[in-house]
């Protein structure tokens, strides 16, 4: 999946787009542990970073982008152009925080120009 090409971009430079494929999308669902939660609240009360929510997001975000890719590429794409992110946060009905992330775009082929 590493050469499906992933732009935020409309256009990318010195290539042109085709074929337009389609919408293409790849969600991850994450959470942190009761304990990590626990940590986080703690230092929330306190002031400070977090530093674990941080890399929950980052870990998140990275799964999503994959998902995306595996999806580009069984469609035939070999890049996505348009890509974006929406993210949402919910709670399990356990009292666990989970964090969602989807990141979406337009798969297309792209040819080099000349």
């Amino acid at each position: 999946m590493s050469d499906i090409l992933v732009v935020t971009t409309d256009e990318v430079a010195n290539a042109r787009i085709a074929r337009v494929i389609g919408t293409v999308f790849g969600t991850s669902i994450r959470s942190r542990s009761a304990l990590g939660n626990a940590f986080g609240n703690m230092r929330a009360a306190f002031g400070g970073g977090q530093s674990g929510y941080v890399k929950l997001m980052n870990d998140t975000r990275a799964e999503a982008i994959s998902a995306l890719k595996e999806q580009a590429a069984a469609s035939g794409a070999n890049a996505v152009v348009a890509m974006r992110f929406d993210s949402g946060e919910f709670d399990s009905g356990r009292g666990q925080s989970m964090a969602e992330i989807t990141a979406y775009g337009t798969a297309v082929i792209l040819e080099p120009i000349g």
